[in-house]
């Protein structure tokens, strides 16, 4: 009963959190209010629905408990009539995802693990259920999700599922590995944004970086090419 109800908090104020992230990067587009509302929704519960997919959970608890999509719907709306407020606070929403990203990290690992999933599949399927919603928003927002960018997010993420499934494995009370995990999550994404760590990225080749020098001289680069093609016909017939 005690581990079901941590479970229901823990899923309730992710939902809020990245609900409200979700209805941030919508108003940020000039969405409607029903279009805030979905892209809210569906960044609060699409890293759960996948979680169930994953584990076999048929239907979705998103679509069988009524809590979830009206939290996530309701904090959309909220945002959506208080956004100046919210938008001034990039550095509170960064908090706040974070602490989303730690919350449903914990939470989809310990579900992958009560559903009896190996601790490898349970860790993948935690970091799943922590980014999913989040590369749905941005999706939905044509945004590169920020999974995909230089910034430490995933890995927290995955950090955090390796930390809770061997301290599962290892017997630790639920509530102890749960801040544990969350902690970990939570901490190494902050500081990541605040010492601006990133995962490793590919040197640009010399192709690219001429690659890129052309498209952005743009006009200049095509009269070059017109006037070389000129200068070399006119030569050619100088030469017959």
């Amino acid at each position: 009963m005690g581990e079901d109800l941590l479970l229901l908090g823990l899923n309730l104020a992710g939902i809020v959190v990245f609900a409200a992230s979700g209805a941030v990067a919508a108003v940020a587009k000039q969405l409607d209010l029903f279009g805030v509302a979905v892209v809210g929704v569906v960044t609060a519960l699409g890293g759960g629905a996948l979680r169930d997919v994953a584990i076999n959970e048929a239907p979705p608890i998103a679509f069988t408990d009524w809590r979830y999509p009206v939290t996530a719907a309701t904090t959309a709306v909220v945002v959506f009539w208080i956004h100046g407020r919210v938008s001034r606070l990039r550095r509170t929403m960064l908090t706040l995802d974070a602490a989303g990203l730690a919350l449903f990290t914990v939470v989809g690992t310990e579900t992958a693990l009560d559903a009896g999933i190996p601790q490898v599949g349970a860790c993948m399927i935690g970091m799943i259920t922590a980014i999913g919603g989040g590369v749905i928003r941005d999706l939905l927002t044509a945004q590169i999700p920020v999974v995909l960018l230089r910034e430490v997010y995933a890995v927290a993420s995955l950090l955090g599922t390796v930390v809770i499934t061997a301290c599962h494995a290892l017997d630790v009370p639920p509530l102890w590995y749960s801040l544990l995990g969350a902690g970990l999550v939570f901490g190494l994404r902050l500081i990541s944004l605040q010492r601006n760590w990133s995962a490793p990225t590919p040197r640009q080749s010399r192709l690219i970086r001429y690659q890129g020098r052309t498209a952005a001289t743009g006009n200049d680069t095509k009269i070059a090419a017109i006037t070389y093609a000129a200068v070399r016909h006119t030569g050619d017939r100088r030469g017959g």
